[in-house]
């Protein structure tokens, strides 16, 4: 059996799909996801960008669609989180003959399902569904990593406030940052998110909002403190060993209540 796997969307949701793409591996295994999570697939014979593979050029010309079809032909089953909202390219690869097979991308935000659990069942696993990335064992540092940033404005903490929750932590902060994130003086920028999920494994303890990287710290075992706003944590909580939520509205947050829960995080950590 040759199975290809098609996952799009951020890097926090490909993180939460991973038991459910894990479920599907066959004999052989390729997956398709976005450049960045390439590193983070680990079980598979083979791991492409989706952007390298052409699927987006499908039926733009007969050139790009005879390639991208021959290509899709070497496999017995694609489950596919990529085209469920559009019924043209499903319309196109049903078309052809292809053993397409698709998913909702995402979970209904209110529940009740966690994302991951959602991701699960869609594939005829059953839950928990708990992201695992494999890391080099490697001895914790002294140190918490923060990183002050998400993919959207909306879920994060005022910067300052981090900041002010790193000057009252009981030992050393290192700032993280992904390379399209703000300036932020001395963080550690990886491209390389295996390396980086490398690095987290090393730390104490996670802090930072509702991101990608809060879900890569927790699948490579480091205690995570989430800082939630809009979202719903009971969707989209990162599946930490140990760790814990601070939910609130994010301008009136104060330091105190992040600084409680980091602060008995870490005394778990001892």
């Amino acid at each position: 059996m040759r199975r290809l796997l098609i996952r799009p969307g951020a890097i926090g949701d490909c993180i939460l799909s991973l038991p459910a793409l894990e479920f599907l591996k066959a004999g052989y295994t390729e997956v398709w996801v976005p450049g960045p999570v390439v590193p983070l697939i680990r079980f598979a014979a083979r791991a492409s960008a989706i952007a390298s593979t052409g699927l987006d050029l499908l039926e733009i010309s007969a050139v790009d669609s005879a390639r991208v079809l021959a290509r899709l032909r070497e496999f017995d089953a694609i489950d596919s989180w990529y085209g469920a909202g559009r019924p043209e390219f499903r319309e196109c690869v049903q078309a052809h003959g292809l053993p397409f097979r698709f998913f909702d991308a995402l979970p209904p935000e209110q529940g009740p399902a966690h994302a991951a659990d959602f991701f699960l069942r869609q594939v005829g696993g059953v839950p928990p569904a708990v992201p695992r990335i494999p890391v080099p064992p490697v001895e914790r540092g002294g140190f918490v990593v923060i990183h002050p940033f998400s993919g959207s404005a909306r879920k994060n903490w005022p910067l300052e406030r981090f900041q002010e929750l790193a000057s009252r932590l009981p030992c050393p902060a290192r700032w993280c940052a992904g390379p399209d994130d703000p300036e932020a003086p001395g963080a550690v920028r990886m491209e390389n998110l295996y390396q980086l999920g490398c690095w987290l494994r090393s730390a104490r303890c996670f802090i930072g909002n509702d991101s990608g990287i809060g879900h890569l710290a927790a699948a490579v075992g480091t205690p995570v403190v989430t800082i939630f706003g809009p979202m719903n944590p009971a969707v989209w909580a990162p599946r930490a060993e140990r760790g814990a939520i601070v939910k609130g509205d994010l301008a009136a947050l104060p330091v105190e209540v992040v600084l409680e829960t980091a602060l008995r995080v870490l005394a778990d950590t001892e």
